[in-house]
């Protein structure tokens, strides 16, 4: 029987993956900081700019985000950073 994924709102924040928005030059250190970072039950928390109102409208076609949904926008070099830090599997 199917069921949709629920994330789980008691994991805690393990480790950052990746660098820093400090050491990325995304930030001044007071606003904004774009991140990523793994939870404890292995999920993963994406820290961005919420988005979702500009793409609802244009999303491809077979993508759906939920009412509970959002779309988060990191910069580039924030994913490339958490590269090495993600598994394979």
């Amino acid at each position: 029987m199917y069921q949709a994924w629920q994330a789980d709102a008691s994991a805690s924040f393990l480790r950052r993956l990746g660098k820093s928005s400090k050491e990325l030059g995304n930030t001044n250190g007071r606003d904004g900081c774009p991140d990523i970072w793994e939870l404890d039950n292995g999920d993963v928390a994406v820290i961005g700019q919420d988005l979702t109102d500009s793409y609802r409208s244009r999303l491809p076609e077979g993508v759906v985000v939920a009412a509970r949904e959002r779309i988060v926008i990191v910069p580039r070099g924030t994913i490339i950073a958490a590269k090495h830090d993600i598994p394979d599997v």
